[in-house]
């Protein structure tokens, strides 16, 4: 089987957000956003299966002549980062789909590929703007009636004693309903970021952990930038609460120092964000995180092509034992099934118990409606 032909399929019209959107990873002064845009790899075989991956832009000729099954040479090649040379392609998008095309000629989800443990994964809720107290208070208040079980508010506010209120003020309102996770976003790489945008230093990281921790806060994502391993380590010594990181780690071998120090107790790789992972990194990084002991919670991108990351993140993550949750973007009315998975005729949503159920139909196990969609490029990569 041969890779023939790869298209990039692009929504027709721009998917409208209902009010403007400046996340907190842009607050005080970036600009906000009105729309998402998505874009897909559709990666066709001689054999006429065909395949979909996130365009996160890679160079399509990557798979020329690829054999789908010896995807791990493909990893290996374009993606491992071992070796000068083999990562910095952001190939990930064309990784996920070879294996939406190896499920599809096995008859077989992904997660059945590498060995399926589970049927279902916690989630949590993935806020995204700071908002005033009384209405993040409001606004979880409205996701445990939904069913969430762990929600994530964001940090960062100008004062970060107004960040302590309002965690102080969630947990006062709801009590020990949900799990609160927090994100300080300190190891912020946004293109978006503004000129005000303060980073904490370690002594008031330190101190917002002690305070959080008081507050029976779940994890604290970010506390400080991802390079200054002595300071996570420190804090993540001090604090029972669980230290966060890594969505922004470019190689797999790059989570090393802060597994061996105890930087991080929860690693967050992104499945596309850096380009190197797909779905062997996140297998291979939730492998290594197990033999420290540690804890995967990944991280995944809201956007247009959500969906799609999300998917192969669940399929990886029903193959591991050490994931207790992953991120799923919901911030209505900005957030929601409609914006961030606008071409699945059926949505990932939460069961009562606040899980989704890992799909079981053959590859990424979704079903893209293209009605929507228009061919904008296409590569013919017959020898």
């Amino acid at each position: 089987m041969k890779i023939t032909k790869v298209e990039i399929l692009t929504n027709s019209k721009p998917i409208e957000l209902p009010i403007p959107w400046r996340p907190a990873w842009s607050e005080p002064s970036g600009p906000h956003t009105n729309s998402f845009n998505l874009s897909l790899y559709k990666v066709y075989t001689d054999q006429g299966i065909v395949g979909y991956g996130p365009n996160i832009g890679g160079n399509p000729e990557l798979i020329k002549n690829q054999d789908p099954f010896q995807i791990r040479q493909f990893w290996s090649h374009h993606m491992g980062g071992k070796r000068a040379g083999n990562s910095g392609k952001r190939a990930a998008g064309l990784e996920i789909a070879l294996w939406d095309i190896i499920g599809k000629v096995a008859k077989l989800p992904v997660s059945h590929l590498l060995g399926a443990k589970l049927q279902k994964i916690p989630v949590y809720a993935a806020t995204s703007r700071l908002l005033d107290t009384k209405q993040q208070v409001e606004q979880v208040k409205s996701l445990i009636d939904l069913g969430f079980k762990a929600i994530k508010l964001r940090l960062h506010r100008s004062n970060s004693l107004d960040d302590l209120a309002m965690i102080s003020a969630v947990r006062n309102a709801v009590g020990d309903q949900v799990k609160i996770l927090v994100d300080a976003n300190q190891n912020n790489a946004s293109s978006s970021i503004g000129d005000e945008y303060e980073f904490w230093s370690r002594q008031t990281a330190m101190q917002m952990a002690t305070e959080l921790d008081q507050l029976d806060v779940f994890f604290l994502e970010e506390p400080l930038p991802r390079k200054d391993i002595e300071g996570l380590s420190r804090i993540s010594n001090m604090v029972k609460m669980m230290v966060a990181g890594g969505e922004h780690t470019p190689t797999v071998s790059d989570f090393s120092p802060h597994l061996l120090s105890g930087a991080y107790d929860i690693v967050q790789p992104d499945i596309t964000l850096t380009g190197n992972f797909g779905i062997i990194g996140l297998k291979e990084i939730a492998s290594t995180a197990d033999h420290y002991g540690r804890l995967i919670i990944p991280h995944v991108t809201g956007g247009g092509a959500f969906f799609i990351m999300f998917a192969a993140t669940l399929q990886v993550m029903a193959t591991v034992d050490n994931c207790p949750m992953i991120e799923f973007p919901f911030d209505p009315p900005i957030l929601t099934p409609e914006t961030l998975q606008s071409v699945l005729d059926e949505p990932f949503w939460i069961d009562e118990d606040g899980s989704i159920t890992v799909p079981r139909q053959p590859g990424l196990g979704i079903e893209i409606n293209e009605d929507s969609l228009e061919t904008t490029l296409a590569w013919e990569l017959k020898s």
